[in-house]
């Protein structure tokens, strides 16, 4: 009922941003990985609230536990259930929001498909729900890094009209963290935060936009045609809170491009690969992986939940006006990045798993 993704690496989330706790069940793991807590943490903690100051101080540790699937530090091949509970949960806060929507939030249409909703953080509909995919993210990635030298790296590309310069073919995962951002351009960075610390404090929101690439991605992964990769990474990428567009290589900028202009032209390197002069397919063409970087982009919206008085409804349709309490990001693109990376790291494990599946039984 929408809560599973994948086909082969198949993943399922569960719970609500103010109930007991938050996962997931990752189902088609390969038996004999070897996985810690400790690898999954390291993803969990970059994306859990109240790491800096320009996020919300909602203050969750966000401490994973592996309660089946994985015995003596190895995947069994069997279903691996993640589960981080909530410890700092003030549903008070959301009183008012129980009867009043806010605006451009998902209160609303809750209400209207199914006829009840958690209104205490957003329930399902809160960004807590995407602990389970990073969780699960962090077992993807262990694959790809290990069978395939994959290599995901995510970071915020702009906030509002601040855009940093980055180069996907050489950032690290050391410039993303070296600041509380996550732009690896320091000097765009400094003018981010300042923006984002601005906003906040008037009780307002900003959007960005989070750029990620892979690197050494096999070719041959995606299926034709209703399966192409683009497409896979598009619904992953479009199902994560806030997003509101996808781009991979040009994107909407190559619309204004000729034929002539925009064509990758092939060529054969030292090592008798063919290869792509320019990479503006984004890694991908006709909905297959070609071996170059994978490179995406993702646009992220304000807040929909700010202090600033705005006019709304409540549940009788009647007209009121709702300043929102509670504790909420100003700005989500930081916290966004490890969820980006997560939905890359999904999709590529599960196209990785069929391509093996379909491609490799048989020799060429």
């Amino acid at each position: 009922m929408g809560n599973t993704f994948g086909h082969l690496f198949r993943i399922t989330t569960f719970g609500e941003s103010h109930g007991g706790g938050v996962g997931v069940i990752v189902d088609g793991c390969p038996p004999r990985l070897e996985i810690s807590a400790e690898e999954i943490q390291f993803e969990l903690d970059r994306r859990r609230p109240g790491q800096s100051k320009i996020t919300t101080p909602r203050k969750e540790a966000d401490q994973c536990e592996i309660l089946s699937g994985v015995f003596e530090g190895k995947t069994l091949g069997t279903p691996i259930a993640i589960l981080v509970r909530n410890k700092d949960a003030r549903s008070q806060d959301y009183d008012e929001m129980a009867q009043k929507y806010r605006p451009s939030h998902a209160d609303a249409t809750y209400d209207a498909k199914y006829g009840i909703r958690n209104w205490q953080g957003g329930g399902r509909s809160s960004a807590r729900e995407t602990i389970g995919r990073v969780a699960a993210g962090a077992i993807a990635k262990k694959i790809l890094k290990q069978v395939a030298g994959v290599e995901i790296i995510g970071y915020v590309k702009r906030i509002k009209d601040l855009e940093g310069m980055v180069d996907p073919e050489t950032v690290t995962l050391e410039q993303v963290e070296s600041n509380i951002v996550r732009c690896p351009d320091s000097d765009c960075a400094d003018r981010m935060i300042e923006l984002i610390e601005q906003i906040g404090r008037s009780g307002d929101s900003v959007g960005g936009v989070v750029e990620c690439v892979a690197r050494n991605v096999p070719k041959g992964l995606g299926i034709p045609v209703f399966d192409k990769l683009e497409a896979d990474l598009a619904k992953g990428v479009m199902s994560l809170p806030a997003s509101k567009g996808f781009e991979i290589g040009s994107g909407f900028a190559g619309t204004v491009l000729t034929g002539s202009e925009h064509n990758d032209e092939f060529y054969t390197d030292e090592h008798g690969n063919i290869r792509t002069v320019t990479n503006r397919s984004g890694g991908i063409q006709g909905g297959i992986s070609n071996g170059e970087s994978i490179i995406i982009r993702a646009a992220f919206k304000p807040t929909a939940t700010i202090r600033k008085e705005q006019r709304t409804v409540n549940k009788a349709g009647e007209e009121t006006v709702l300043a929102a309490k509670g504790r909420h990001d100003p700005c989500v693109l930081p916290r966004a990045v490890p969820m980006v990376e997560a939905m890359m790291a999904l999709v590529l494990c599960d196209h990785l798993l069929r391509q093996h599946g379909q491609c490799s039984i048989l020799p060429q």
